[in-house]
């Protein structure tokens, strides 16, 4: 599976944007999916993940009410749609594909789950 994740910009707080990632090279609905930020001088943290079947959604606390993650297993792309954002969104976020298919929030939270990753791109949120 290659992941090429894209939407990333510059926008000011308060501000919106809609990171997508297309997947490929496998079918798509097979598992889980999940973005992961890793902001300056920290490592990659969790954001929000989605199950295989789109129903099980999980966020960080810090997105939980501003960011929604979706997917559209016809057009084998995720999405994260990012509201409200504050400077502390900043970083730079990752897709990540699982071959695991289950429902677990503890799993699908974990990197090590994750089997594939996409390169990264960049969101800034100035204050």
């Amino acid at each position: 599976v290659q992941l090429q994740a894209y939407g990333g910009g510059s926008v000011q707080a308060g501000g919106s944007l809609r990171l997508s990632c297309s997947a490929s090279g496998r079918t798509f609905s097979s598992g889980g999916m999940a973005w992961f930020c890793q902001a300056p001088g920290r490592g990659r943290e969790f954001v929000a993940s989605i199950g295989q079947s789109g129903w099980t959604l999980d966020y960080v606390d810090s997105a939980q009410g501003r960011f929604t993650i979706s997917r559209d297993n016809a057009k084998n792309t995720v999405y994260l749609q990012m509201n409200s954002l504050k400077p502390e969104d900043t970083g730079v976020y990752f897709c990540a594909a699982t071959l695991y298919s289950g429902g677990s929030r503890y799993m699908l939270r974990r990197e090590g789950t994750y089997n594939y990753w996409g390169q990264g791109t960049l969101v800034t949120v100035s204050s």
